[in-house]
């Protein structure tokens, strides 16, 4: 079933590249008590997702902090030592953008937004999304129809109804 606003996110984990490795975060503790923007897309360096998604949310995380939000996260079904460098390719390190690698697409899964484009390669990937949620209940969400668009799921779509 697919997550609604108004729905809690789940619990999990997720992984982040540390000085040591990758190390585990706890997706519960993330959420609760805090306003978080969580976008979801199919994949680091494809396409869309880095010529247009990651780059509305650098263009916009100085935005999200001056309305309260305490941590922008890009989620997506990848291995941290490719998200840690896909950030710095998009400079979403720069501007503090949160990347978390689903390896196994779990909380992805558990969301209800998972995908399967084999002509692309793309399997057991995530939809293309965003969110905002407070506490750990989302209060906007945005699903692109298609993981080729990215209209809807925008740091800017997203960033005009908080």
């Amino acid at each position: 079933m697919t997550i609604s606003v108004g729905d809690t996110l789940p619990g999990g984990t997720a992984l982040i590249l540390g000085d040591d490795g990758p190390e585990s975060v706890d997706l519960g503790a993330k959420f609760k008590g805090r306003k978080v923007v969580l976008f979801g897309l199919p994949g680091a360096y494809t396409g869309v997702c880095s010529t247009a998604h990651v780059p509305s949310f650098v263009r916009t995380k100085g935005q999200f902090d001056s309305k309260g939000v305490d941590e922008v996260i890009c989620i997506s079904v990848n291995d941290p030592f490719v998200l840690d460098a896909w950030s710095k390719d998009t400079e979403a390190a720069g501007v503090g953008i949160t990347m978390l690698g689903d390896a196994e697409g779990t909380f992805i899964k558990a969301i209800g937004l998972d995908f399967n484009a084999p002509p692309a390669g793309l399997i057991n990937r995530s939809k293309r999304f965003a969110l905002y949620a407070e506490d750990g209940v989302v209060k906007v969400l945005h699903i692109e129809d298609s993981p080729g668009e990215c209209s809807i799921s925008g740091g800017e779509a997203l960033l005009a109804e908080i």
